[in-house]
């Protein structure tokens, strides 16, 4: 802890003088982030780090498991974050990003729930669709096969909830939103993106597009097309 403390006194001494104008601006004119990041909290997982962000460029929500209650399920911190930073600060690209060995994702793929940590289990509920594909489509996989197969596939069903949240939805439906799945394996230093059409998760390269899992695009609902349009049609 000593050596952390440490660190706080080099902020102040080396780090915040350096940006200091960066700070004075973020402080007067208020954050503008690019982007909310939903990821694990995982110690070995540092969003910004990842991203290269500095201060005032990204919004992240960290918990165990990157997780993403669906809409009404719980009044809790990430319903939170999400609804602020979708509708006050103005944020157009979510990325729930997961990762290689991640504890939360090696306790729902275990076959008994952790013991003792009853709050962890109710938690990990919210990831309970990603194990029950992995187990009904891929039944073959065992051990670390089988955990990254449920991390990709918790990935898609956070987002799944996440599209349930009505600042999310509408956001969506006038084309001013795109979500993204990302995975990092943090022993091969590679970072995964979510092809939305395929289904698959992409090496993210810089000669490349970038995988999105739902661009954004116009999804309001429009009314049904009169008989008299359908019959000039078939015409």
């Amino acid at each position: 802890m000593n050596e952390l403390l440490g660190r706080v006194f080099s902020f102040e001494k080396t780090v915040f003088p350096d940006s200091r104008e960066l700070f004075g601006k973020l402080s007067t004119e208020g954050q503008s982030p690019k982007a909310l990041m939903i990821s694990c909290a995982d110690s070995r997982i540092v969003p910004e780090q990842i991203m290269q962000a500095q201060p005032g460029e990204l919004f992240v929500c960290r918990n165990a498991g990157n997780m993403v209650p669906s809409y009404a399920t719980m009044n809790g911190g990430v319903s939170s974050t999400v609804e602020y930073a979708v509708v006050a600060l103005g944020v157009r690209d979510i990325i729930v990003c997961g990762h290689s060995d991640c504890g939360a994702m090696k306790a729902l793929a275990a076959p008994e729930a952790p013991e003792g940590m009853p709050n962890v289990v109710a938690w990990l509920r919210h990831g309970a669709a990603a194990e029950h594909v992995i187990s009904s489509c891929a039944p073959h996989l065992h051990g670390d096969e089988r955990v990254r197969a449920i991390s990709l596939q918790n990935i898609m069903a956070q987002i799944d909830h996440l599209r349930t949240h009505p600042s999310v939805a509408a956001a969506i439906a006038r084309g001013e939103m795109a979500l993204h799945g990302w995975f990092v394996d943090i022993t091969a230093g590679v970072v995964l993106g979510l092809d939305g059409d395929t289904g698959q998760f992409m090496p993210m390269r810089e000669d490349r597009p970038i995988p999105v899992a739902l661009p954004a695009y116009t999804r309001v609902a429009n009314e049904p097309v009169s008989e008299a349009s359908y019959a000039v049609a078939a015409e």
